[in-house]
């Protein structure tokens, strides 16, 4: 196993990514590392939960294999190590291992019960595991996603307060057409509110924090220069969109292709929020975690 921290670097790269905005920034770079086990399923990691304060995690990738582990922090709450166990490969409802095109896994989400939720995306569906995706206990396949854009559809998952899934496609429409937000609960699929779509900005992880405010992350691609991340804060007042703050927005290159998104609440009461990239299996990329604390 590899592993590499680079805070120093990527605080001053963060500064200088925010330091012009007109507005200080919201959430504040805490540390970076860089992950890495030679197995032929790691990598193209695109879904993130953390549980407990902050140290336990569980992430898929975007072949739809499952690891586990904890987060390793130092005094000051930074990431100084990873242990992790993997892969766990979900199966279809046949008890069969997924197999393309249907292993397109984009989106994880932990319910209260301890199921895990996942979202795929050019076959657009949810399946629902038990045993950290070992036991297969069902999927919905709804008529509202079966519209969506080739490889641009499901990309962002997250367990509402209330029990709902809410669930986000990459794509919708024209470039500024509003993302609409499904939601499904009971059975039942709805869009209860749509949100703004910036020109280049596509979702691709959602989590509600502790808060009760979903968190959106957002991934703008530069050709030869990298990656650009965002992330953005909504409060809801029941189906209404009351506030879309944006936290943190980087220039290209600061970090990898950040997907999966986790908010938690650490032991001296802020909200953190860790982020892990999809390296898309390419060696000129890297595998790394991301924490940003969020100061009001």
């Amino acid at each position: 196993m590899r592993n590499r921290a680079f805070p120093g670097l990527i605080t001053a790269l963060v500064l200088l990514a925010v330091g012009g905005a007109s507005a200080p920034p919201r959430a504040v770079f805490v540390a970076s590392y860089a992950w890495s086990i030679p197995h032929e399923r790691f990598g193209g990691f695109s879904g993130l939960e953390i549980t407990g304060d902050g140290d336990d995690f569980i992430t898929i990738s975007d072949s739809a294999a499952i690891w586990s582990g904890r987060l390793v922090r130092d005094p000051s709450g930074a990431m100084i190590d990873v242990r992790a166990e993997g892969p766990v490969l979900p199966k279809s409802w046949r008890g069969r291992p997924l197999r393309p095109p249907m292993d397109d896994a984009e989106g994880l989400a932990l319910g209260p019960d301890g199921t895990l939720h996942v979202a795929f995306e050019t076959e657009n569906r949810i399946n629902h595991y038990a045993d950290g995706g070992r036991r297969w206990l069902g999927e919905d396949w709804p008529p509202e996603f079966q519209h969506l854009k080739l490889n641009a559809g499901i990309e962002a998952l997250a367990v509402a307060p209330d029990g709902a899934l809410f669930a986000l496609p990459e794509e919708y429409g024209e470039e500024n057409t509003p993302i609409p937000v499904f939601r499904l609960k009971d059975g039942a699929v709805s869009v209860p509110f749509r949100l703004r779509r910036d020109p280049r900005w596509r979702p691709v992880g959602a989590d509600f924090g502790p808060d009760g405010r979903l968190y959106l992350l957002e991934r703008d691609f530069w050709p030869l220069l990298g990656f650009k991340s965002r992330l953005r804060r909504i409060t809801l007042s029941g189906d209404r969109v009351v506030q879309d703050e944006v936290l943190f927005q980087t220039t290209a290159g600061v970090h990898d292709n950040l997907e999966g998104i986790a908010v938690w609440r650490d032991p001296g009461g802020a909200i953190r929020v860790t982020m892990i990239s999809d390296d898309n299996f390419l060696p000129f990329q890297r595998t790394e975690f991301v924490d940003y604390r969020i100061e009001e």
